[in-house]
């Protein structure tokens, strides 16, 4: 198959679009993708291209097209709208320019912002190409529940953006079951909607030896609660940082925060605020081969949220590399990512916004038994490679690519 990938991100911006169009490059198929300039997550331009340098690129032996756009900045207000607009404008513009090749299939990397599949359906419309649509994030939901739009008429503007979009498609994936009931009754959706889960990537799988100059920093001494991921709204720091205070007196526990985002500063400066400076520990960001021996080095996986109906149904992606490390799991989350940790028996869960329970958690995996802890971590392997294995996804988006070209030629 021809497959056009349209997404906002691609490398050598880290996102795992970049491992299924490597994945499907390896099965044969003829791979092209549409996206933006990179940068993310720094808000500028990755050193060698600009707005009209590097248009026109491969990778791995997959064709890429860049749309310029204004960059991100901070993340924050104006920048991010022009950010927001100038990339949906620049694409929708120069995609019958930069993709003239024949394709079978378009596939829309849905991260934010949604409009990433207005210029696919311009695609769709020009060329009579099906499309396929996978949703990682339920807009405009998460942008009320980040504060990022506070408005209602604009909230309900977007909502029938997206509207608009998701009628188009010929099939649409969900990173997780909670988002059927929101695409079909938000969304207007009428279609057929598949589970189309994150997989474990290759570095998450098998620690990969360290590179010339990689050394990773020394790590504390003790017990090891590690968060790694972007440092967000969403992630509820206040909460990470309370339950630490509440447990500050044992100075055997020590959290240790991997990533970067728009509130890293605000959680150092808090850090310091709060006296936590032996105790929380913010490492920054690694490449991701570095994930694996990160995590072998943890004692336990923290994943959390902000207590909002919109991440109720989300389950992060963090939790299925988690699983792959063989770690246990603590979960302060709400809806589905907590179901996930229940069902595969790797961890402990509390409410979101609970730092008293969260603190409690973390003391309970700290009494346990190393033997107990295993166990946990043995389960959420298990559980890994039973629904989250990279191949058995891969076949499964293949066997839908195939199904909606048949469809659309018949």
């Amino acid at each position: 198959m021809r497959v056009l990938i349209v997404t906002n991100h691609f490398w050598p911006e880290n996102f795992r679009i970049n491992d299924l169009a490597l994945g499907l490059r390896a099965r044969g198929h003829e791979i092209t993708v549409y996206t933006g300039v990179p940068d993310y997550p720094e808000g500028r331009f990755y050193p060698g291209y600009g707005v009209w340098r590097r248009h026109a690129e491969e990778y791995e032996g997959i064709k890429v097209r860049r749309f310029p756009l204004i960059p991100r900045g901070k993340g924050r207000g104006r920048n991010l709208l022009l950010n927001y607009v100038s990339s949906c404008l620049m694409a929708c513009l120069l995609v019958p320019l930069y993709c003239r090749d024949r394709y079978d299939v378009i596939f829309v990397f849905d991260t934010s912002p949604v409009t990433i599949g207005i210029p696919a359906i311009v695609m769709q419309q020009l060329r009579s190409i099906p499309m396929l649509f996978w949703v990682l994030d339920l807009w405009p939901e998460s942008l009320a529940a980040t504060g990022a739009i506070r408005s209602e008429r604009l909230l309900g503007a977007v909502r029938r953006v997206v509207r608009f979009i998701y009628r188009r498609c010929d099939r649409i994936l969900v990173s997780s079951r909670g988002f059927f009931e929101n695409i079909k009754k938000v969304g207007g959706y009428t279609g057929e909607i598949e589970y189309f889960p994150n997989w474990v990537e290759p570095e998450y799988v098998e620690a990969l030896p360290a590179r010339d100059g990689d050394e990773l920093p020394a790590l504390p001494d003790g017990f090891r609660v590690m968060f790694a991921g972007n440092i967000g709204a969403a992630q509820d720091f206040e909460t990470i940082l309370r339950a630490a205070e509440l447990i500050a007196e044992n100075g055997d526990i020590h959290w240790v925060i991997l990533g970067d985002g728009r509130r890293f500063e605000w959680v150092r400066k808090e850090v310091q605020r709060r006296g936590l400076g032996d105790q929380f520990h913010l490492l920054g960001c690694f490449p991701p081969e570095a994930m694996s021996r990160f995590f072998g080095e943890a004692d336990v996986m923290l994943v959390t949220l902000k207590r909002e109906p919109i991440f109720s149904l989300t389950i992060p992606g963090k939790v299925q590399s988690y699983m792959a490390s063989g770690k246990p799991i603590i979960a302060a989350l709400d809806g589905e990512g907590a179901r996930l940790v229940d069902e595969a028996h790797c961890g402990l869960n509390c409410p979101a916004e609970s730092p008293g329970q969260l603190a409690q958690c973390v003391l309970a995996m700290y009494r346990m038994s190393a033997g107990e802890r295993d166990g946990m971590g043995s389960n959420a392997l298990t559980y890994a490679q039973e629904h989250f294995d990279r191949e058995k996804l891969f076949d499964r988006v293949e066997r839908i690519m195939l199904e909606v070209t048949r469809a659309s030629s018949s």
